[in-house]
């Protein structure tokens, strides 16, 4: 069979509809590595907002200051990938880009202030209860010293300087942290467990200690 010089086939009805196929799915694979989940391109900037309320809110260096019924409380927000403004009423926080760790940034910081919101307008409350099963234990509170004396039978007190801006109030066998400060009061209450851990007993026989109960309302199971 002799060849013909110069002669091209052509592309089949099958052959386009291949073709037209895998440059579709190019098409779209393009855009989704563009686009994320929100259908947002990568490149475009990411906000969210805090509202302020009856609160008041300025930034200095670095700080932003929350004033309220309940109190003064400082986050610092030094964040080179986030901005962050006070502007009619709100904090609006900002990012250039919208990629899954500047929204993990802006996530956190959202909680963090909202927390300072509610603090200086509610503040927060956590509660122990102390328990004593084999020992008698005189838990006291004087000034800034926090005290636990004759715990497991110690003949020498435990005890905690307190920092500023928490309330610690004693009522039988139960001690209330209070303070505008969620991270304050929380660090106290986990510190006062801590005081009262038992390392060197059986903990199914000797159960004394100081535990939390509850955190800002919401009971421990």
């Amino acid at each position: 069979m002799s060849e013909i010089v110069g002669y091209t086939p052509r592309a089949s009805a099958h052959s386009k509809s291949t073709i037209s196929e895998h440059a579709q799915e190019h098409a779209h694979g393009f855009s989704r590595a563009v686009l994320d989940k929100s259908g947002k391109k990568k490149g475009e900037s990411y906000e969210r907002e805090v509202s302020l309320g009856s609160t008041q809110a300025s930034i200095t260096g670095g700080i932003i200051t929350f004033k309220g019924p309940k109190g003064e409380v400082h986050r610092k927000i030094d964040n080179p990938l986030m901005k962050v403004e006070v502007q009619d009423g709100k904090v609006f926080l900002s990012s250039k880009k919208s990629t899954k760790n500047e929204k993990k940034i802006i996530g956190t910081f959202t909680s963090h202030l909202k927390n300072c919101v509610k603090g200086v307008t509610e503040g927060f409350i956590y509660k122990l209860k102390i328990c004593s099963g084999h020992f008698p234990i005189t838990v006291t509170v004087k000034g800034k010293e926090f005290s636990v004396k004759n715990f497991l039978g110690e003949s020498y007190p435990r005890t905690l300087t307190l920092k500023e801006g928490v309330e610690v109030k004693i009522n039988g066998t139960e001690i209330t942290v209070y303070g505008v400060d969620l991270d304050l009061v929380s660090q106290t209450a986990a510190s006062f467990e801590k005081l009262c851990r038992i390392t060197n007993r059986d903990l199914r026989v000797f159960q004394d200690g100081i535990y939390i109960v509850e955190k800002d309302g919401i009971p421990i199971a």
